[in-house]
């Protein structure tokens, strides 16, 4: 199973008496892009969620990168490689675009605990490469993140887990909440970054 980033077998959530994800089985190989098609309501954001550690599968395994795993939390699957945009972004509206790409993150040039002194440096030099590596053009890296169009704000999140990621990149619905422009600029990232593999 060398090749194979991600595979699940009978992969099940329930809540109570509602079946939101029935014996998912699903292999992704690297190197491999993949979309997950079916209508609101089919388990698209159950399966990401059982898979991220979001939430805990009723029953099912997943193996990532060759090994078994049960992530206890979306840390964890960041941790082993596998970045995720989530619907909701998971973006912190009053902070510029690096201090959310180093979210949770944050390079520091003394760790004193809550008087920890961050470099801010090394942080805007890294969200340049990382935004210029996925094609994302923003004009103003200080501005923040309430002041940017929603497919702005999802450039970010995407700039964000394309930077940390080492082995795979999970998007929960990039484009469902934007327009034609903001759509097809969220493809074009997606391009960049397979074309980049």
């Amino acid at each position: 199973m060398t090749d194979i980033i991600i595979k699940t077998e009978n992969l099940t959530k329930n809540y109570g008496g509602l079946h939101a994800l029935r014996s998912a089985n699903f292999e992704l190989k690297a190197g491999e892009h993949v979309a997950i098609m079916g209508d609101n309501g089919a388990g698209k954001s159950t399966f990401v969620r059982q898979i991220t550690g979001v939430e805990q599968r009723t029953s099912g395994k997943v193996w990532f990168d060759g090994d078994e795993v049960h992530f206890n939390g979306p840390l964890e699957a960041r941790e082993a490689g596998m970045e995720t945009v989530f619907q909701n972004l998971a973006l912190a509206d009053d902070l510029d675009v690096p201090s959310n790409l180093f979210l949770g993150r944050e390079k520091r040039l003394i760790n004193l605990g809550p008087f920890s002194i961050l470099d801010n440096k090394y942080m805007r030099r890294k969200t340049e490469e990382g935004l210029k590596r996925t094609g994302v053009k923003i004009q103003n890296l200080s501005n923040t993140i309430r002041n940017m169009s929603g497919g702005q704000r999802q450039c970010v999140a995407i700039a964000r887990s394309a930077t940390f990621a080492s082995k795979l990149i999970i998007m929960d619905e990039p484009t469902a909440a934007l327009g034609v422009q903001e759509t097809a600029q969220v493809e074009k990232i997606i391009k960049t970054l397979k074309n980049n593999d």
